[in-house]
């Protein structure tokens, strides 16, 4: 059985604390439009022998998750991963598609037994 955790981002790894591409832009829209800065949450989940790391960002006080979950290295793609979709939600980002997307979707749920939280 698994069982989730919140950290708080500033007490993940160090490359969770750098931003990229997609945080900033989010950063960027928020301050263009006036909202409140978008809050990012570091996840974990035990899976098995493992434990696997996603996020959510705050933006108009509503959460939103990543798609995927990370192995601890890169806790970072998974802030950035959080930025796109909350970018994607508020149009200002093309949403995936494609077999491609899908493929790699699937694939990833095969091997952390689901996406999402």
């Amino acid at each position: 059985m698994s069982s989730m955790s919140y950290a708080n981002p500033s007490a993940s790894s160090a490359s969770a604390g750098t931003s990229s591409a997609w945080q900033e832009r989010l950063q960027e829209h928020c301050r263009a439009t006036q909202m409140r800065p978008p809050v990012w949450n570091i996840v974990s989940d035990r899976r098995g022998g493992r434990t696997a790391w996603s996020s959510t960002v705050m933006v108009q006080g509503q959460y939103i998750p990543a798609r995927y979950w990370y192995d601890g290295q890169y806790v970072n793609n998974a802030k950035e991963d959080a930025a796109e979709v909350a970018l994607q939600k508020l149009g200002q980002a093309p949403a995936p598609s494609g077999p491609l997307q899908q493929q790699q979707q699937q694939q990833q749920q095969r091997y952390y037994g689901g996406a999402g939280n």
